[in-house]
């Protein structure tokens, strides 16, 4: 070959070596970030975060006086809406909040677990319980957001025949149902419990909640309900009128769409996409834990009260086969206002979480349209937030207490 063709021949294979190191630069930089392999990753991997379904705790705390497991994963989701259940991923300009009805899918019934490519193993921590915040009785009947029929029977009822006079369902179309009775015993309200003797009962059905107010077929449905339970006990029922409850229910239900608030804010990555683990990997350094729904991860709160954030992310590519090829260019951080007491902070707790996950992950934290969110933007919504608080408390339902997760769920 001439000195000419060999020229050529090396110009190309050069030319040739540039681009096939071009390309792969190109899909190195393009490819969604991973999680961090551990130096250690060959020894024994570190325990896998254990996924906590919140659906069923959120559920019985907020949902209901005892709605049963079957009810309660056909209705929790949302937690959502037409006015459902609580759920995260309602849309919220900048400094307004998003009142009434737009809520996210239902939680499922699959498991997330975090990679074990998490640099070391971390154990979420709940946040630290603020002094006398505590979960409150699930089941107590309150005459505020309860329409409430005593029952006197002739005679003590023991628990178990009170039990095996219930009926099947605990709802009344879509609100909540239950019957108490005073133990002879303690003198408390409870719920019927083996072993135990009753001199009275009553029965509640909710007034309001994200589905809507009381209407005259749910009432009807609930005195239906309570004449069989009174008929089985020997008991004289004595019903409220049902045109004021239903008055009344109307009137609770429009201060709930009024005062009802979910914040939704989006985390966009800047430049390189994010793998579903990357995403995890993040996350469980901030205390988050897997939910039961694929792509969403909760903040835990105290023992027995619902999360104060939710994190969600794409579900499909949270279920994808490979979660390093899936590629997320955004993030959702949710808190349900009512549901979460202003002791926890979750608010600054969402803002710190937020600047956290910008930070370590190259992201910006946006509104629901894109838009990047400025600081005076945040401080106005921390404002309103204070008075929304103040408004709740003094309807007696302040937010994170037991009626107020009731009424909005």
């Amino acid at each position: 070959m001439s000195t000419l063709q060999w020229s050529l021949a090396i110009i190309g294979g050069l030319v040739l070596a540039v681009l096939v190191a071009y390309n792969a630069w190109t899909l190195r930089r393009n490819a969604p970030r991973r999680a961090q392999t551990p130096p250690d990753a060959d020894k024994d991997p570190p325990p896998r975060a254990t996924p906590v379904d919140f659906a069923a705790d959120f559920a019985a705390d907020s949902g209901a006086m005892g709605n049963e497991g079957t009810e309660q994963g056909a209705a929790l989701a949302g937690e959502p809406d037409l006015r459902l259940e609580p759920v995260f991923d309602a849309a919220l300009a900048p400094a307004d909040f998003h009142h009434g009805l737009e809520h996210g899918p239902d939680p499922a019934s699959h498991s997330v677990d975090v990679r074990d490519a998490l640099a070391e193993p971390v154990r979420p921590v709940p946040a630290p319980i603020p002094p006398g915040l505590v979960a409150e009785s699930r089941f107590a009947l309150d005459a505020l957001i309860d329409a409430i029929a005593p029952l006197q029977p002739e005679h003590e009822v023991t628990g178990e025949a009170a039990l095996a006079a219930m009926p099947p369902t605990r709802r009344a179309g879509s609100k909540p149902f239950a019957i108490e009775g005073l133990n002879a015993a303690t003198g408390l309200w409870e719920r019927p419990a083996p072993g135990q003797r009753y001199q009275r009962f009553q029965a509640g059905v909710q007034l309001a909640n994200r589905l809507g107010a009381l209407n005259d077929i749910e009432f009807s449905e609930f005195v239906a309900k309570t004449q069989v339970f009174s008929d089985a006990v020997s008991a004289m029922p004595d019903f409220p009128d049902m045109r004021h409850e239903v008055a009344r229910a109307r009137e609770l239900d429009q201060f709930a769409v009024e005062h009802d608030a979910q914040l939704a804010f989006a985390l966009r990555a800047r430049s390189t996409a994010w793998s579903p683990g990357y995403v995890e990997q993040n996350a469980v350094h901030l205390g988050f834990v897997p939910s039961a729904m694929p792509g969403r991860m909760l903040l835990p709160a105290a023992p027995g009260l619902p999360p104060l954030l939710t994190l969600g992310f794409d579900m499909q590519a949270a279920q994808a086969e490979d979660l390093d090829q899936s590629a997320l260019w955004e993030l959702t951080l949710s808190l349900d206002v009512p549901q979460v007491a202003p002791a926890q902070q979750p608010f600054a707790r969402l803002r710190e979480v937020a600047t956290a996950l910008c930070e370590a992950m190259d992201g910006v934290l946006c509104d629901q349209e894109g838009h990047p969110l400025p600081t005076m933007a945040l401080d106005a919504i921390a404002a309103d937030l204070e008075a929304l608080y103040a408004q709740l408390a003094a309807r007696d339902l302040a937010a994170g207490s037991a009626l107020a997760r009731r009424l909005f769920s």
